[in-house]
């Protein structure tokens, strides 16, 4: 049977690269097989996993995300700035303001455009969910802040939050020596967490600034992640290292990004970047 040919897209928000393919044009079939292949940064493109730029009924566009274990997940803050990029860019989307539909709802983002060229996107993250059951985790109560819990094999005091997914966050020092390949995995698979986890480890710089690593399920640690971000920022507020309703900068392996969180929504605000365009034969 001879080969499909696809074109794709590498992008970047903060080095959390994904794999771009515009689904107004190209036909992707076994999307979880194909992210697998093409995450692999020795056999493959390279990259975080695959993303879908697909057709929407009630949006701009509509995202799907593959982890480069094949997993799909439901939400990720740097693809969608990275879609932003494109969609207005590239893909006819000629609005400073783009909707966004993704499994955890219709995302608003606002580009920042200098000469036709966005140079930065903001995007109402939504919401923060609190609830246990909700994000999910395994603990009682109305919210899982500051909670003290046996994970990863230790008695741990940690935060948990959903912005779309799942996220455990713990605040420590020493960030930047961490082994996250030796722990992360404790983490991601503990049975606290029945749909497994994304884990932020946190360091308060001072009331504005966050140092953050981050574990993600299914692909291991990355550079950035926003929903990530966004989560560690919540942390932040309802433990009380950092204001509510004002900025706070998150210093991330592959770059910064700035979040606000209201008490009703989360800013999420950043750049996209291309990397290059290719073909691969699937």
């Amino acid at each position: 049977m001879q080969n499909k040919t696809l074109h794709f897209t590498k992008m970047h928000g903060c080095g959390n690269d994904y794999i771009y393919f515009n689904c107004f044009e190209e036909r992707v079939e076994n999307p979880e097989e194909l992210s697998i292949r093409l995450s692999d940064r020795h056999f493959g493109v390279g990259g975080d996993g695959i993303v879908l730029i697909c057709p929407s009924k009630t949006a701009d566009a509509r995202m799907r995300m593959f982890n480069a274990d094949g997993s799909e997940g439901k939400m990720c803050g740097n693809a969608t700035r990275c879609i932003g990029k494109y969609l207005y860019e590239r893909g006819g989307v000629r609005k400073d303001v783009i909707t966004l539909e993704t499994l955890s709802g219709i995302k608003t983002l606002r580009l920042t455009v200098e000469d036709g060229v966005v140079s930065s996107v903001q995007v109402d993250m939504g919401a923060p969910v609190l609830e246990p059951a909700l994000i999910p985790v395994k603990l009682p109560g109305e919210r899982a802040v500051n909670a003290t819990a046996l994970l990863a094999g230790e008695t741990r005091t940690f935060s948990c939050v959903s912005m779309g997914n799942p996220h455990c966050v713990l605040f420590t020092t020493g960030v930047a020596g961490l082994d996250l390949e030796r722990i992360g995995p404790g983490y991601e698979n503990d049975p606290l967490f029945p749909e497994r986890v994304n884990t932020e480890f946190v360091e308060v710089l001072d009331p504005h600034t966050l140092r953050m690593r981050v574990w993600e399920r299914g692909s291991g640690e990355t550079l950035a992640c926003g929903t990530g971000a966004c989560a560690s920022a919540v942390a932040a507020v309802l433990a009380g290292h950092c204001p509510l309703n004002e900025d706070i900068t998150l210093k991330l392996r592959g770059g910064d990004l700035v979040i606000r969180y209201t008490g009703e929504t989360v800013l999420m605000s950043g750049g996209a970047t291309f990397v290059f365009d290719g073909v691969v034969q699937v």
